[in-house]
């Protein structure tokens, strides 16, 4: 007899969440003023996410060296997977061979 009590008091939520939001009015359209606050909140939201990701790099790269160090001076050798240098350089998608004895320049001649 509970269970059917739950199943009708969820029902009724849900019925009741679904009249509420179907009368709610549209959102007003957005004037010079607003559409220009909006613009500046999305670039601070932008250079927020920026700095943030930068700082998760440092601290990572900060981890990561205090575990090689530790490692070396367990005596273990500790080799990383991927230089950071080597994702920050990666060539895009379709991106020409930049030496001329690349393999695969000649194919493009």
């Amino acid at each position: 007899m509970t269970t059917l009590r739950a199943l009708f008091a969820a029902g009724m939520v849900v019925a009741t969440f679904g009249l509420a939001a179907a009368k709610l009015p549209p959102a007003p359209p957005m004037d010079d003023a607003a559409k220009a606050a909006a613009e500046e909140t999305k670039a601070k939201a932008a250079a927020a996410s920026a700095d943030a990701a930068a700082q998760l790099a440092k601290s990572q790269d900060r981890v990561a060296a205090r575990y090689i160090a530790e490692q070396k001076a367990k005596g273990k050798a500790v080799t990383p997977q991927m230089a950071p240098a080597v994702m920050a350089v990666a060539p895009a998608k379709g991106a020409a061979p930049a030496a001329k004895g690349a393999p695969g320049a000649a194919a493009k001649k």
